[in-house]
């Protein structure tokens, strides 16, 4: 199995690039507003929590089983969200696709497009047999991407996760290599 991609990764819109310490402030307007990790396990994070979680996403290369690859999402130059790519396993050749925008770049097609290269890399360099999402079922516009890209809803597991302090229902969308279709950029 081939196991390496090398960003930036360029779409018609968007630029996929490592992050950088130069991102904290937007990553950390990102991740300190509560509509935007209302969905996610992260709480809404200090400073220091932040700076420590922005580390943690610097590029490193794909990511060992059990762990992410994240990438900034710029448009014009701009910083607009993250998106990563997480190994479950190698194996199984199993990788899971997660995405995160600032709100004001909802609504815009960015979080499609961006999940759609991601899946590309995760089919196409590193020989994926299976890509999946796994979101908080109340997260309509997530559940809406997934299904825009053609993945399939496979699980609804009903109060399987404790989360923020309440149960939560998860649901699981995947897609396999030979369904796949994608343009090529």
């Amino acid at each position: 199995m081939d196991t390496s991609f090398s960003p930036p990764i360029v779409t018609p819109r968007l630029v996929l690039r490592e992050i950088t310490e130069h991102d904290l402030r937007e990553h950390a307007r990102l991740f300190s507003d509560p509509d935007v990790v209302r969905y996610l396990y992260d709480p809404v994070m200090s400073a220091g929590e932040l700076r420590a979680h922005l580390t943690r996403r610097l590029w490193r290369g794909v990511a060992a089983e059990g762990a992410w690859c994240n990438l900034a999402v710029e448009h014009d130059g701009v910083y607009v969200g993250e998106v990563g790519l997480g190994t479950i396993s190698t194996q199984h050749r199993c990788f899971e696709v997660g995405y995160v925008f600032l709100p004001e770049f909802h609504g815009l097609g960015f979080a499609t497009e961006a999940t759609r290269a991601m899946i590309d890399v995760a089919f196409r360099d590193l020989g994926a047999h299976r890509v999946i999402a796994r979101l908080d079922a109340r997260n309509s516009p997530s559940r809406h991407v997934l299904e825009r890209l053609g993945l399939r809803r496979e699980a609804h597991l009903v109060a399987n996760e404790f989360v923020k302090g309440e149960w939560c229902d998860e649901l699981v969308f995947a897609v396999l290599e030979d369904e796949w279709v994608s343009p090529r950029n």
